[in-house]
């Protein structure tokens, strides 16, 4: 009897030391995919991009002052666009997406400079030309709005403006989350935004190993947010518009597959939202996905037949090769008609903040 007691006992143990082995294999598998998932945020080659950049096309047009502040460890560079508007409609702060920098935006952002906002902008970490590694993780937006919002609060050329917030997708998080780190905004619109960052990294999970078994990570995702954000890591959009009170309207693509509509975004929670001063647009027809809207329905259609050689390349090319091959049919491409923006998006978004 004592004999099959040991032997139970040494069972367990064995079972035990698995477990223990198994979860923190998991542990780690969870943090190494994090960290390749969120890499550097940097701006594609221009030879093989065809959307407009500062430098050259806007250059000329709209002058630009360059300044710097921190946010954890890193230098983040700042860009105030606007300075030639002497009575301007307000300070319009906008945060970008992952993957890229604000220039990604920047037909859209000179659009509300000639509409007379000054636009205080930024490359967040790990993006464009600002410092980092990498961009760290779906919080990070909201820390880094945080520390250009103090900045901004200490510049004299925005003193007496009143605040605007406009974010998209990791913007669009952070433009609502940051409403309960305790700045004066007057309205705020977020674009494409998630609600709660790791409901997100859960989406992205089932995204990204097509199977909703990858949900079997949850705890392991959760712990990896919690060790990278400590008190921030439940920082979410909708405390942030509850907090806050201001006017707040919540765009969102009726086909965005990325941060889903129906589950993992702003609109997706508008049941636990308290605030009174909330306004919800729903996207929708052929492009009203993720990002297809900020240009119009006539640049969407052009680029059809340059969508699909563009997967094609990149399907069946690498290096310098690929490189070389996107440069090619980018060098085809009617620039001015891929730069053509939803300027009624642009007009809806413009008199939200009017009336707020």
């Amino acid at each position: 009897m004592k004999s099959q007691k040991r032997s139970s006992g040494r069972i367990m143990l064995r079972c035990l030391a698995a477990m223990l082995i198994i979860t923190a294999l998991l542990q780690v598998f969870t943090a190494v995919v994090m960290r390749m998932m969120f890499g550097r945020g940097d701006y594609a080659d221009p030879r093989t991009d065809a959307y407009y950049r500062y430098d050259p096309d806007w250059k000329d047009i709209h002058p630009r002052e360059e300044v710097q502040f921190t946010s954890g460890d890193n230098t983040l560079h700042g860009f105030i666009y606007g300075m030639e508007n002497d009575d301007p409609c307000g300070l319009l702060v906008f945060a970008h997406g992952i993957g890229a920098g604000h220039e990604s935006y920047i037909d859209q952002l000179m659009w509300f400079v000639e509409k007379g906002w000054r636009v205080f902008t930024y490359d967040a970490t790990g993006s464009g030309e600002s410092e980092g590694s990498g961009t760290v993780g779906l919080v990070q937006s909201a820390l880094d709005l945080d520390k250009a919002l103090s900045y901004a609060e200490t510049d004299e050329r925005f003193a007496g403006l009143d605040v605007y917030l406009l974010g998209h997708s990791w913007g669009g998080y952070a433009v609502s989350a940051v409403q309960g780190l305790g700045h004066d905004i007057k309205a705020s619109v977020s674009i494409s935004g998630y609600n709660d960052p790791v409901e997100m990294l859960d989406e992205g999970a089932v995204q990204t190993f097509r199977t909703k078994a990858a949900l079997v990570l949850h705890p392991f995702i959760w712990v990896c947010n919690k060790a990278v954000y400590g008190e921030y890591a439940d920082l979410t959009a909708i405390d942030g518009i509850n907090k806050s009170g201001i006017p707040n309207l919540l765009i969102h693509g009726e086909n965005d597959d990325f941060v889903t509509y129906g589950k993992v975004s702003q609109i997706a929670h508008r049941s636990s939202i308290t605030s009174q001063n909330v306004q919800y647009l729903t996207l929708t027809g052929e492009y009203a996905d993720h990002n297809k809207f900020f240009n119009s329905d006539e640049c969407n259609e052009y680029k059809k037949t340059f969508n699909e050689r563009k997967k094609e390349i990149m399907e069946n090319y690498k290096g310098k090769e690929r490189d070389d091959k996107l440069a090619e049919m980018v060098s085809g491409m009617d620039r001015e008609k891929v730069n053509t923006i939803n300027t009624d998006l642009l007009e809806t978004i413009n008199e939200f903040y009017k009336n707020a």
